[in-house]
């Protein structure tokens, strides 16, 4: 009686055992090299967002199409330069892309030296400075939305030096990597945008990020989208 006891309850220690390896080692692939897990969104999840965001993008593409093509000639005829900026972004889970953008400055920073926008910018060019205060100068990211590199709404992606820096200062920054960056997101349209300067601006913006990821669902994209266009969403613009 007692060896049969004994050896149920190797049986049960050896099953314990095997469970957390197992457990441990279904967590570790799900580990991505930028040390985020895999995307919080499930398959149904990500295919209505993907859906929503083909649908919008390419109708506000359409419609638009006009205003387009005359924000890119006025920022032709006045600058004689470019009237698209391209700079490398960090995406889902660290995957680098270049985001889209009408051209608002003098210069085209993308390299190990990239200085925020401010309030009043020296480098801001006469239209660009308007662009900007109406968020039109990110109409061409919806591009960025066909092609897959970003999404209607998600956490908004900073330009790779920064990325760096910002994941250096704060632990859970590199969580907003779960899914795709957005054009608009939780953050902006709670005033969280523009500048950061210093790390409390930082901890609220990932703050906002990461309640987004947690809370998603495809109305909350709507109600962010639908206050994207609210003039309280113009706030911090710079």
């Amino acid at each position: 009686m007692l060896q049969r006891r004994e050896t149920w309850l190797r049986d049960q220690s050896r099953r314990r055992v095997t469970r957390t390896i197992g457990s441990a080692a279904a967590h570790a692939s799900r580990i991505r090299s930028d040390g985020t897990t895999t995307a919080p969104l499930s398959r149904y999840q990500e295919l209505e967002k993907r859906a929503l965001d083909v649908l919008v993008a390419s109708v506000t593409l359409t419609v638009f199409a006009p205003l387009l093509l005359l924000i890119a000639a006025v920022i032709r005829l006045t600058t004689g330069g470019p009237a698209l900026f391209l700079q490398r972004r960090s995406g889902h889970h660290g995957e680098v892309f270049r985001i889209w953008k009408f051209r608002t400055m003098h210069v085209a920073e993308d390299g190990d030296v990239v200085t925020q926008a401010r309030q009043a910018d020296p480098r801001l060019t006469h239209v660009g400075a308007f662009l900007r205060k109406y968020n039109l100068d990110e109409l061409p990211q919806l591009i960025n939305v066909l092609a897959g590199d970003m999404s209607l709404v998600g956490p908004r992606p900073h330009a790779l030096t920064h990325d760096l820096m910002f994941e250096r200062d704060l632990n859970s920054y590199a969580r907003r990597r779960r899914v795709k960056p957005g054009i608009t997101g939780w953050a902006q349209i709670n005033g969280h945008r523009g500048r950061i300067s210093s790390p409390a601006d930082l901890r609220k913006r990932v703050a906002c990020d990461l309640y987004y990821i947690r809370n998603y669902s495809i109305l909350f994209d709507l109600h962010i989208l639908l206050r994207t266009l609210s003039p309280s969403a113009f706030r911090n613009a710079v």
